[in-house]
């Protein structure tokens, strides 16, 4: 297998408009490098935001742009120093945006090789495309300086930094809810609440959550009788927007949890965080960005995705479990049904299009 001269790449030329396919080229490869042939594309809701309210999410980045930034494929070549990798391995990956030979709406890409995993043999393709960045996020925010800063579970005694302690996920069942519940339970936590609809209650207790509440129906009265006898470590909200926020902030305040932080994905709304400095115990509000190509974050992504992929990893030892997935087959012209299936919303599920 090589890299072609020519490949199809799918562009977004203006605010509001579906990807359109032409043709590019891949840059060269770097020594510590691999080409990545793509097979499936996991499509996340910030990929339908920048399309349809600009490229804010990285400076000077303008039209056209290639968007995806989570995916799996085939190694098609790898570069002068890369010697753990062979052509024709599966592999999956959380890529970036802003750098049009790393985003994934496209048939071929090149990334750092220690930022990539290997796809065990008991997930697909498609599996595979709609882990890492989701994962990456929830890792992040347990284990990064940014925010929680806990022992990782492959560090030395970080399999046990949650031993009598408890954890709060808000929506359990969103992609990045699911993973930090098996992070939660890797890392030891004996008391893992999370809040979803009742469809998902069962099978987010098979993930490792000890009380699933109704997320429809229940209060902060409900998180305290549910917390009760664990001291409270943080509060995860992997959703983030207005209403979870407010609702995480009280529920520190109620257990009256000493350096209270409650860490989320999306920007930081005002009057949570507000709520969060009125009263004791004092609440911060904290954002963390999971970005694989960070250089501040090299080391957290490499170790994870070394945890998670091969054939004696997580995934393969059936540790860590998939999101379920959606898939749209059809390759790039099915980008936008997918974008759209995305923003629609769904449930318990990840939208992934196989190419």
């Amino acid at each position: 297998m090589s890299v072609p001269q020519k490949h199809r790449a799918a562009y977004i030329h203006a605010i509001g408009e579906a990807p359109r396919i032409s043709e590019r080229t891949l840059g060269k490869l770097d020594p510590n490098e691999i080409a990545i042939k793509i097979t499936a594309t996991a499509i996340n809701p910030i990929d339908w935001k920048l399309r349809d309210h600009g490229l804010f999410l990285v400076p000077n980045w303008h039209h056209p742009a290639i968007l995806g930034s989570d995916g799996s494929g085939t190694v098609a070549a790898v570069g002068d120093d890369v010697s753990n990798f062979s052509v024709g391995e599966r592999v999956f990956f959380q890529a970036s945006y802003g750098n049009d030979d790393v985003s994934t709406f496209q048939e071929y890409i090149k990334l750092p090789a220690e930022i990539v995993a290997k796809t065990p043999k008991n997930i697909s393709d498609e599996e595979a495309a709609g882990i890492v960045l989701a994962t990456h996020a929830a890792a992040t925010a347990f284990y990064h300086n940014t925010g929680q800063g806990l022992k990782a579970p492959w560090d030395e005694g970080g399999s046990e930094v949650g031993k009598g302690k408890a954890i709060v996920i808000l929506g359990g069942s969103s992609s990045v809810g699911q993973y930090a519940i098996q992070l939660a339970r890797l890392s030891g936590f004996e008391r893992i609440v999370t809040n979803a609809s009742t469809a998902h209650h069962d099978f987010l207790k098979e993930l490792g959550a000890h009380v699933v509440l109704d997320r429809n129906s229940s209060g902060v009265e409900d998180f305290q009788k549910a917390l009760e006898g664990f001291p409270l470590e943080f509060v995860f909200d992997s959703i983030s927007v207005k209403q979870t926020q407010l609702l995480g902030v009280k529920v520190l305040q109620s257990k009256t949890t000493k350096n209270s932080k409650l860490v989320i994905v999306l920007q930081v709304d005002e009057e949570a965080k507000k709520l969060g400095e009125s009263k004791e115990p004092q609440v911060a509000v904290q954002l963390v960005l999971g970005l694989a190509l960070a250089p501040h974050s090299r080391y957290l992504i490499t170790a994870l995705t070394d945890n998670l992929g091969g054939e004696d990893g997580w995934i393969a030892t059936g540790k860590f479990k998939p999101n379920h997935v959606e898939v749209t087959k059809g390759g790039l012209e099915k980008l936008q049904e997918g974008l759209e299936k995305n923003k629609a919303g769904v449930s318990g599920v990840k939208v992934v299009v196989q190419y």
